[in-house]
C-alpha cells in the first residue's frame, strides 16, 4: 500500500483543535482540502504530520506553535491614533482590519485594544503562539 510522501499530491480531511479542545477549523462540512508535499502551501508541522500515511488512514497530530504559526512577535503588536482610521470606522476589540504596505501588499490586522486617542493592533497570525493539535484523514493519494 502506497504511503505519502514528499513531492505527492494528496486530499486530506482535518479537524483541528486548540488545547482547550475548540474547534478552530474543520473540513468535515466542505471540501476535503488537496495540497502537495513540500511546497509551503500548509503549516509545517501539518505537511510532516501526513507523510508516511496511507489512505483510509487517520491520525492525531500534535504541532508545537514553533511548526505552525510561529511565536507571537511583540514587534507586530502596535499603537495606531485614532485621527489615521478613516471617520466611518468605530473600532471594536476583536474587529479585524486591512492595512497596506507601502508597496501594496495586505495586512491583516485585529483590533486589542481601544484607548482615547489611539487602538492597538496585532498583525500576528491569530493562532500564533499556539500549539494545535489536527484529526487527520488521508482521502487520495495522486
Amino acid at each position: 500500500m502506497s504511503k505519502v510522501k514528499q513531492n505527492d499530491t494528496v486530499k486530506v480531511h482535518y479537524t483541528g483543535t486548540l488545547e482547550n479542545g475548540e474547534v478552530f477549523d474543520s473540513s468535515l462540512q466542505r471540501e476535503p482540502i488537496e495540497f502537495t508535499l513540500g511546497q509551503g502551501q500548509l503549516i509545517p508541522g501539518f505537511e510532516n504530520g501526513v507523510i508516511d500515511m496511507t489512505v483510509n488512514e487517520k491520525k492525531t497530530i500534535h504541532i508545537p506553535s514553533a511548526e505552525a504559526y510561529g511565536d507571537v512577535r511583540e514587534e507586530l503588536i502596535q499603537e495606531v491614533p485614532k485621527a489615521e482610521l478613516p471617520p466611518e470606522i468605530e473600532p471594536q476589540i476583536g474587529m479585524g482590519l486591512v492595512s497596506r504596505t507601502p508597496d501594496g501588499r495586505e495586512i491583516q490586522l485585529v483590533v486589542k485594544d481601544v484607548k482615547d486617542e489611539a487602538i492597538v493592533v496585532d498583525a500576528n497570525h491569530p493562532l500564533a503562539g499556539k500549539d494545535l493539535t489536527f484529526e487527520i484523514e488521508v482521502l487520495e493519494i495522486k
